[in-house]
């Protein structure tokens, strides 16, 4: 089947007048109601020649990419303009191709699981890797090595890593902040972690290294199913509190689950606790907790009641100094408040009845 196509230039845009009998697919289509001597047509070339003289086409109000899928940066950062509420500026959704406004960290590390802005600092949680970023500003290093800080138009300036091959894993929910230090945990590594201003210190070694090494490693369920890390600031206790949840396929019961706290003051684990929250914070002076839809207020009324459940008080003493010596320990003092009544105090087992060969626990 033949036919003749009229071949002709619009605004440097090539058109293609269908004409009766082809099966072309025009690129544009006129009405058909409109003749082809009414068409208005913008030459790009002087006298319509075909090897003519070509015009300017001006200015063009796109960007021609020969890739056209999207793309994952998990080890990048990217930011737009600025937002000001106080003149009305808001560039937020500018991104200027033409300027450098990413900055890129080390791939081997892992995705970038947490940001946390801190004066003119940025601090940047990986999975493997925790750094910092300066804000505003740039480092100028000397020929000894030395890091001077100037001020510059970038907004995104040197990126500079911690000590330490730590991350923050797959749970940023961990992170707690209070001053100038901030909490999280690696389960990759089975430590808790504090970033103060000496570094990255592995508190999880306080006395409970076995303990976290075996919680962590049953966070896991298998087969991809990974359980939940939970964290947040004791705003009342002035202590770090965190929530070991593992995954479980049919769970019937609240009672697969650690919550714990750390205090600064003796470097240590204090306490247990017997709730298990999915999300921690503190609001104006008071340490909240959720529960599902519900939301609870801490240390109001009785103790050891729990999202209306009241549980009972236990502590456990631990006198091992010297492992291979016996020892016998005929008081113990207690430093607190009062109102607090001690039921019973029971062993472990410390030799055997003669009679039936069983272990023996002593209670008073």
């Amino acid at each position: 089947m033949s036919a003749t196509i009229e071949v002709k230039y619009f605004n440097s845009f090539l058109l293609r007048k269908t004409v009766e009998g082809t099966t072309d697919v025009p690129a544009y289509k006129p009405s058909t109601s409109t003749p082809s001597r009414n068409w208005i047509i913008e030459e790009s070339r002087i006298k319509g020649r075909f090897n003519g003289v070509s015009v300017g086409f001006g200015p063009r109000a796109y960007l021609v990419s020969e890739n056209n899928t999207g793309s994952i940066r998990f080890n990048s950062l990217i930011y737009s303009g600025i937002f000001n509420s106080r003149t009305g500026v808001n560039d937020t959704n500018v991104f200027p191709a033409g300027e450098d406004i990413s900055r890129s960290l080390d791939p081997q590390n892992g995705s970038i699981q947490k940001l946390y802005a801190e004066n003119t600092n940025l601090t940047i949680f990986q999975e493997d890797k925790v750094s910092r970023a300066l804000i505003d500003k740039d480092a100028i290093y000397s020929a000894e090595g030395s890091a001077i800080t100037t001020s510059g138009a970038m907004v995104i300036g040197q990126i500079v890593p911690y000590a330490g091959k730590y991350g923050i894993s797959q749970d940023p929910g961990s992170f707690a902040v209070y001053g100038y230090r901030k909490y999280f945990t690696d389960r990759k590594r089975n430590a808790v972690l504090r970033l103060s201003q000496d570094g990255i210190t592995e508190i999880s070694s306080y006395g409970m290294r076995d303990f976290f090494r075996d919680e962590l490693n049953n966070l896991d369920g298998g087969s991809g199913q990974i359980g939940t890390i939970k964290g947040g600031w004791d705003i009342h206790a002035k202590s770090y509190v965190t929530s070991f949840q593992p995954w479980e396929l049919n769970p019937t019961t609240d009672s697969n689950y650690k919550t714990l706290a750390y205090d600064e003051r003796p470097q240590g684990w204090i306490s247990f606790y017997n709730y298990k929250p999915s999300q921690i914070f503190s609001l104006k002076n008071n340490f909240y907790t959720t529960n599902g839809s519900k939301i609870y207020q801490h240390y109001i009324g009785s103790y050891n009641n729990f999202y209306g459940i009241s549980q009972p008080a236990t502590v456990t003493l631990i006198f091992n100094p010297k492992v291979s010596m016996s020892k016998n320990f005929s008081t113990i003092n207690y430093e607190g408040t009062n109102g607090w009544k001690v039921e019973s105090i029971v062993s472990d087992a410390t030799e055997f009845d003669t009679v039936s060969g069983n272990p023996t626990a002593f209670a008073d």
